[in-house]
């Protein structure tokens, strides 16, 4: 089996910084698509450059948190629950998840997919800003009511069958089982996902270079293993509202430079892995569907 990469730029609408990186990254096809905030300061920008260009690989990137204290934005719908004190949608995922009423969730969730559609978008896939539709801090999932939006559409979603190498979740006893369970859904519903998800911390790490985050990227494409694996990147451009609003902001420049970097792109065709998107991952469903069917059949009739 071969190895192939979705490489998504999430954040596409955030700033102008981020749009103007992304836009950029996609014309030269450094990278396989982007995901779109409609909430964002910036999603207009974003979704007329898309249409005029013409760009076909375009997700929703799903957004009910807003992390930045000095760079907010609100919710399309407005429901009180959606925002804390300042007005603006919740910072952390803990307080989203505890606060946000379930109903006012879901009509933000269908917004947002109204939103791209009436901006023209024709949406190739979808994912979640900050993982925030989970259940990561409470256990409060959205991810049966999304799937089945995602359904209704035929969109792939941002999930995983198999977890690689990933010591935060190999630590947790029971997720394993809960993942088994969702990506079962998934493959009920119809909605493809990718075999693995690989992440990296997107603010600087004690003592982390541009080289030495450059050097364990192009260790992961070496180590990739075979079927679809995602990752994704928050890239920017450097200019002075960022630096001056967004803590992590240097590191957005250096996911943009790597992906123009020679040494990334020569490890890419040296390890033998091909960019795909999501398209990808929809017309190559059906084959695990038959494998879904029978954990089903085991989860329902137990040994």
């Amino acid at each position: 089996m071969d190895k192939y990469l979705i490489m998504n730029c999430d954040d596409f609408g955030q700033s102008h910084a981020a749009n103007k990186a992304i836009m950029h990254l996609l014309e030269e096809g450094k990278v396989s698509s982007a995901t779109i905030m409609p909430p964002a300061p910036a999603f207009q920008e974003a979704t007329a450059w898309v249409r005029r260009k013409g760009i076909v690989n375009i997700g929703l990137h799903l957004t009910l948190t807003s992390e930045f204290a000095g760079f907010r934005w609100k919710s399309l719908t407005g429901h009180s629950s959606l925002h804390d004190e300042s007005g603006y949608m919740h910072m952390t995922v803990l307080d989203f998840e505890k606060k946000a009423d379930p109903r006012s969730v879901k009509s933000e969730i269908l917004a947002q997919f109204q939103a791209a559609k009436q901006a023209g978008l024709h949406l190739t896939h979808v994912d979640n800003h900050m993982g925030s539709l989970y259940g990561i801090a409470t256990g409060r999932s959205y991810l049966p009511f999304v799937l089945w939006q995602c359904s209704m559409r035929g969109l792939p979603f941002r999930l995983f069958r198999y977890i690689y190498k990933d010591k935060f979740l190999e630590s947790l006893t029971n997720a394993k089982e809960a993942l088994e369970k969702v990506v079962v859904l998934a493959d009920i519903l119809g909605v493809g996902i990718p075999d693995y998800l690989l992440s990296h911390p997107y603010y600087i790490e004690e003592g982390e270079t541009y080289r030495s985050f450059k050097l364990s990227l192009i260790e992961k494409i070496y180590d990739l293993p075979e079927g679809v694996t995602e990752t994704y990147i928050h890239p920017g451009m450097e200019d002075e509202t960022m630096q001056r609003l967004i803590p992590s902001w240097e590191k957005r420049v250096w996911e943009y430079k790597l992906m123009l970097d020679e040494d990334f792109t020569y490890a890419l065709r040296d390890a033998k892995v091909t960019l795909t998107d999501y398209r990808y991952v929809q017309q190559h469903l059906r084959r695990s569907r038959w494998k879904s069917a029978m954990a089903l059949f085991k989860l329902i009739f137990p040994k």
